[in-house]
């Protein structure tokens, strides 16, 4: 028998022949659902050997190593609960933690939020970007929903549709995205011009459809103005919710599209690195949602012009979903993504 366990972090233990049926479910399913092609009998075994492999915790093999792009240290990620400023958590990210780069961003991690406190958050990048070696990145939602009622001035589309009256809610999405991308340019290229290396448009895709156009666009303005900047575009999801169903982006239909379809949309808009999301289902196996996760990764990749660094965290890119980590599973993913995914970094 092999310790394992469930997408909800509860232990298990199953003999390997148990093991690779889940495997094999799980990477039928992703194939199913994306139209893209499953692991082969190779990429399962290598898997298999991956989840029964002993020890509490696993490592790639030499020359196998991969970028690491971090979410939000400097709001509390890392560490929790230890009593240092913001400046100081980056360098503990860094110098502790031993991080390829850093990402810092605003106690309320949304751009909109952003706007009211730019000039006092560009002051404070610049100062972290004297201080850190590593890159640092600037990050936050695009964050649509704010800009519905209450929170925004733009009536809200989740009211309106329950009422039958898609068309409003369809033109209150698509006045929310143009109010969202001057946000996102704007905060951008604050950070952008104060010393951050990169921007990073975190958990795109979170309010659908109309949420992923506005990165889009964003990035594509961005771009053209500042040629040189990094933008690494995160997805909340691994197919695009289609909230208002009829936007499109270079002639694509947005709703729907799982990562090997936005990726290449996100690299035409002019992202730098593309983070795809596999969403991990709780009563599954790890080995279920870790086939899942690699199978939609490794498409991704294969029709890729830019680097790929699957989301893996909580409940995503087949961690398991509880707030505590297992290192276990935590490592596993690691090897996995990097060894059969192919992941440019994670």
């Amino acid at each position: 028998m092999v310790f394992t366990r469930l997408g909800d972090g509860s232990m298990l233990e199953l003999e390997p022949e148990a093991i690779k049926e889940e495997l094999l479910e799980g990477t039928q399913d992703a194939a199913k659902r994306g139209k893209i092609e499953a692991l082969d009998d190779n990429e399962i075994e290598k898997l298999l050997e991956i989840v029964t492999r002993p020890g509490k915790m696993v490592g790639v093999e030499k020359g196998n190593e991969i970028i690491m792009t971090g979410d939000s240290p400097s709001i509390g990620s890392v560490p929790r609960g230890y009593p240092v400023n913001r400046l100081q958590m980056l360098q503990t990210y860094e110098r502790v933690c031993g991080m390829d780069t850093a990402e810092t961003g605003f106690i309320d991690y949304s751009y909109k939020a952003v706007k009211t406190v730019a000039s006092e958050e560009r002051s404070w990048v610049e100062q972290a970007s004297h201080l850190l070696t590593i890159p640092l990145f600037y990050g936050a939602m695009p964050d649509l929903g704010r800009y519905s009622r209450p929170d925004g001035p733009i009536p809200n589309w989740a009211e309106l549709m329950p009422q039958g009256k898609i068309s409003e809610a369809r033109e209150a999405q698509e006045e929310a995205v143009e109010s969202c991308v001057n946000d996102l340019v704007f905060i951008a290229g604050e950070m952008y011009e104060g010393g951050a290396q990169g921007i990073d448009f975190d958990t795109t895709g979170a309010a659908g459809d109309a949420d992923f156009l506005a990165a889009l666009k964003a990035s594509e303005i961005l771009k053209k103005k500042y040629p040189d900047i990094c933008i690494e575009m995160g997805m909340a999801g691994e197919f695009v919710l289609g909230m208002h169903g009829e936007l499109y982006y270079d002639d694509v239909r947005l709703a729907g599209l799982y990562p090997h379809q936005q990726v290449k949309l996100a690299e035409k808009a002019g992202a730098t690195i593309f983070g795809p999301v596999v969403n991990n289902i709780s009563k599954k196996s790890f080995a279920y949602n870790l086939a899942r996760a690699v199978t939609f990764c490794k498409a991704c990749v294969e029709v890729s012009g830019i680097p790929v660094h699957p989301n893996v965290g909580l409940g995503v890119g087949g961690v398991t979903t509880v707030e505590v980590l297992p290192v276990d599973v935590v490592s596993r993913v690691s090897v996995a993504m990097a060894e059969v995914g192919k992941a440019d970094g994670l």
